[in-house]
């Protein structure tokens, strides 16, 4: 199931590059909330996508400490977390809480905890 072109347009605009290296080339849209299998469209909102290179998004699957590394920052949230979890941007080393609207806040605090 394809993310929607207007979706996928203001995350592109939003996120020049990759969240966690910089890149910013071979850009692949990551679900957060991974949708899994077919899974729920109702996914597919600016709020759970963020731009990151390939590498990054295939080692978020398949190396079990990137992965832990990535749920740390907000790049892979649980199913029963929200959205509205703030993501760090390990290039600005900010933290962002990611909008409906595709755009970003930039959080005041140093982390969300």
């Amino acid at each position: 199931m394809a993310i929607p072109k207007k979706i996928l347009k203001q995350v592109q605009g939003r996120d020049p590059y990759c969240w966690h290296c910089g890149r910013e080339d071979d850009l692949v849209p990551h679900h957060r909330i991974n949708r899994g299998m077919g899974g729920s469209k109702l996914l597919n909102i600016p709020q759970n996508l963020m731009m990151v290179c390939g590498f990054y998004n295939g080692a978020m699957e398949s190396d079990f400490l990137v992965a832990r590394d990535a749920r740390g920052w907000g790049h892979k949230l649980a199913v029963w977390e929200s959205p509205e979890h703030p993501v760090f941007d390990c290039v600005a080393f900010r933290w962002w809480v990611l909008r409906e609207d595709g755009s970003r806040t930039m959080m005041q605090d140093s982390a969300p905890f």
